[in-house]
């Protein structure tokens, strides 16, 4: 991790939502997603807020070191619908050794739809990669 990797790094991100990230679209097998409004799935709002927590932390990992998702607490406040646009604000509140907290607050054009807190965790891309090759019976010795 980059010396630069600390709290107060802020990153807005814009997200255009398709009709093909609402909820009839999240799991299209299930008939109960398959029954409800298309408006964003909170599936896909969770991954909008990934995604902006990612590239908030562009320039500050090191060569080899990503961040995954460990935590989310994030509220679904209101329906957006296909069209609209979703700003996301986040910013890194906290960095406890390899563990980022991110505060978030995402809208779009009408209200607050979420907003919390979401955890991530700096990691050797090599030692994950290892860890999955292991997992699937691929690894070498």
């Amino acid at each position: 991790m980059k010396s630069t990797l600390k709290p107060g790094i802020a990153h807005t991100m814009h997200y255009t939502v398709p009709e093909n990230r609402t909820v009839p679209h999240l799991l299209p097998e299930s008939p109960d997603f398959a029954d409800i409004p298309e408006v964003l799935a909170t599936g896909y709002m969770v991954g909008i807020v990934e995604w902006a927590c990612i590239q908030a932390l562009h320039g500050h990992l090191d060569d080899g070191e990503l961040t995954l998702g460990t935590h989310v607490d994030l509220s679904h406040d209101a329906p957006t619908v296909p069209g609209s646009t979703v700003i996301v604000d986040v910013c890194l509140a906290e960095v406890d050794g390899r563990s980022l907290l991110f505060e978030i607050e995402a809208r779009d054009e009408h209200a607050v739809i979420s907003s919390g807190h979401h955890l991530r965790g700096v990691i050797d891309r090599d030692c994950f990669e290892f860890r999955i090759a292991r997992r699937t019976g691929r690894a070498r010795p």
